[in-house]
């Protein structure tokens, strides 16, 4: 009896739809690389992952508006730029999608069409702070989106003021992505009122980190990503997929 009970287990596993077998499609789907649902052509998707974790209540530095309110504005002026972009680069579109954290992650906006409107009003409806900062957990759930966008050029934008302290690693989950993207989905952080030092893992994953001590520094640092180099990258953007990096 003893030599079947132990025998019973590699039988299994060597059995299509065993335990082994399931475990060897797992690990596959793991190291898979990612691929698009549907047939992607010109334009960038942008998914922007906004911070609304407890820390983000208090007040910015050298401002006597909280740092969610400071966010939220800047952001809104940095996709303003949108608009005139659009206008000289009808054929290239680009889409938003609007992402909230904190212990959980939301979306406030399915990526789709920039429509002023919409974003605005994805930006007013941020939840208020409050609980934990889910960076990577975040930056998971976007990320299947960016493939369902329809376009080649795809970027992870993330606000935050703080540490990770729930769900997964950033660090873990932004090579997760380099590696599985072959490069394609270029990533990028906003350090504000926080130590870039944080997420200096990022360069070894193709993206990068600004810091932004301030107000001012925050509108800066995102019309320098946004502007000047997501919309600068669509300028001289060809008919086929973006290198890979």
């Amino acid at each position: 009896m003893l030599a079947v009970a132990v025998l019973v287990p590699g039988m299994l596993a060597c059995q299509p739809g065993g335990r082994g077998d399931r475990n060897g499609i797992q690990d596959l789907d793991r190291a898979a690389p990612y691929q698009a649902d549907v047939e992607e052509g010109l334009g960038a998707a942008v998914a922007i992952l906004v911070d609304t974790s407890g820390s983000m209540r208090d007040d910015a530095p050298g401002d006597s508006r909280p740092k969610y309110v400071v966010a939220r504005e800047a952001l809104e002026t940095m996709l303003d730029a949108t608009d005139a972009f659009v206008a000289k680069r009808p054929d290239f579109p680009i889409k938003i999608g609007i992402y909230s954290f904190s212990s959980h992650v939301s979306t406030q906006l399915p990526i789709r069409a920039y429509d002023r409107a919409a974003v605005r009003d994805a930006l007013t409806g941020l939840p208020r702070p409050g609980g934990g900062t889910a960076i990577g957990e975040a930056m998971r759930a976007a990320r299947p989106d960016l493939y369902h966008a329809g376009v080649f050029r795809k970027y992870l934008l993330v606000v935050t003021d703080g540490d990770n302290t729930a769900g997964r690693s950033p660090d873990d989950v932004a090579r997760e992505i380099f590696r599985k993207s072959d490069g394609a989905v270029q990533i990028y952080f906003i350090a504000f009122d926080t130590s870039p030092e944080k997420f200096a893992f990022l360069k070894d994953a193709g993206g990068d980190v600004i810091g932004a001590g301030n107000a001012t520094e925050l509108r800066t640092a995102l019309d320098g990503v946004y502007q000047g180099r997501i919309l600068a990258e669509a300028v001289t953007a060809g008919e086929r997929e973006p290198a890979k990096r």
